[in-house]
């Protein structure tokens, strides 16, 4: 009888020291649950404030291309005009283009600084996490404008739509080949 209840013993002993290691694992898995959760919150924090900072600084990126763009055409238009009110003293037309070129810039500047404030205010939604971390793929591939260095040594030419008369300007470019002078 004695072996019988060593064996008992033992096997009690054993019942219970296993049912203590699973208990310590169980109290140790759920500890570990919970840190988990709270590293995989962190990094989810970190992840939204590194993306926020990104797209912070894509909006920062565009406000300065749009300033430097502004800060390039203003010097291109002055010495534009400049030259179109002499050539206007030979072709009288010329000040037709200088009252266009003068338009252009003055909605360009009616609408630059209401476009750098929306940016400002994007900006702001952003940093208080209430506006989407989104931003196009294109907003940042755009190479940055490079000012000239001298107003001379390029040559200003507007794209082909801006052109309101295209076919007349054809006509006349055939039938006048001094109106393609430098």
């Amino acid at each position: 009888m004695f072996g019988k209840d060593d064996l008992v013993d033992n096997l009690s002993r054993d019942l219970d020291r296993a049912r203590g290691r699973r208990d310590a694992l169980a109290s140790e898995a759920t500890t570990l649950t919970a840190q988990i959760a709270e590293i995989e919150a962190r990094l989810s924090e970190e992840k939204k404030r590194r993306e926020r900072e990104r797209v912070l600084s894509e909006i920062e990126l565009i406000k300065t291309r749009v300033k430097q763009a502004a800060g390039a055409f203003a010097p291109v238009v002055d010495g534009l005009s400049s030259a179109i009110e002499q050539a206007a003293a030979v072709v009288p037309e010329a000040r037709e283009l200088n009252s266009f070129l003068v338009s252009v810039a003055t909605e360009i500047d009616s609408v630059l600084d209401p476009l750098l404030r929306e940016l400002d205010q994007r900006a702001d939604a952003v940093r208080s996490g209430q506006a989407a971390l989104d931003l196009p793929s294109s907003a940042v591939e755009a190479p940055p404008i490079e000012l000239p260095k001298d107003t001379n040594e390029r040559l200003l030419r507007f794209p082909a739509w801006l052109s309101r008369d295209k076919e007349p300007d054809k006509k006349e470019t055939a039938e006048s080949p001094r109106s393609t002078a430098a």
